[in-house]
């Protein structure tokens, strides 16, 4: 088990937790360029990957999919690979499956829309909202990304509040901006 791993689960610990069987949701956290991400995996893909406080991340997972949630580090590892990849420009299209069970209706909409917008570019929420048919809902687009719980792999950095705006971010600006910098987007 990895440092971060065991780390994790010293400040969440799934109440069921006992060892004996793999949990039906493997949990961790990776420290990114731009700050620690909490990671999340079941047997349908990657549940988060998300540049929030992983306290938040686990009690959402448990409320969502109550399943068996604890640390599994040869699950996690094909993600933190792929992302140690990105981070350092060796990766520009993540092959992992995401599980989108933290996400519904108009937000499923939005950030599906995602890996459409191709490494190295830009899209605007307007444009977003253009394409799903909802050319008054650009705010509510941002919104959506907002909540992306699969943060990297369904790339919401990439959108954009429109020319010299980049708009927020859940890793912050900074992070937003430093990910289209990597991506050579800026």
């Amino acid at each position: 088990m990895s440092t971060e791993d065991l780390e994790a689960l010293l400040r969440v610990t799934s109440p069921g937790y006992v060892g004996v069987a793999p949990p039906e949701v493997a949990f961790g956290t990776m420290d990114a360029p731009m700050g620690r991400l909490a990671l999340a995996v079941t047997a349908r893909g990657v549940l988060a990957c998300a540049y929030e406080d992983e306290h938040k991340v686990f009690a959402r997972i448990s409320r969502a999919v109550g399943s068996f949630i604890g640390p599994d580090p040869r699950r996690l590892d094909p993600l933190r690979r792929e992302l140690d990849a990105y981070f350092t420009g060796r990766l520009r299209t993540f092959s992992l499956s995401v599980d989108l069970r933290l996400v519904t209706g108009f937000s499923r909409t939005v950030i599906q829309l995602m890996p459409a917008v191709p490494y190295g570019s830009v899209t605007t929420y307007q444009e977003i909202a253009e394409r799903i048919g909802r050319p008054q809902a650009p705010r509510a687009v941002a919104n959506a990304l907002a909540g992306n719980p699969v943060c990297l792999l369904l790339p919401c950095h990439r959108a954009v509040e429109g020319p010299g705006a980049l708009g927020g971010y859940a890793g912050g600006p900074a992070a937003k901006e430093h990910l289209l910098r990597l991506e050579g987007a800026l």
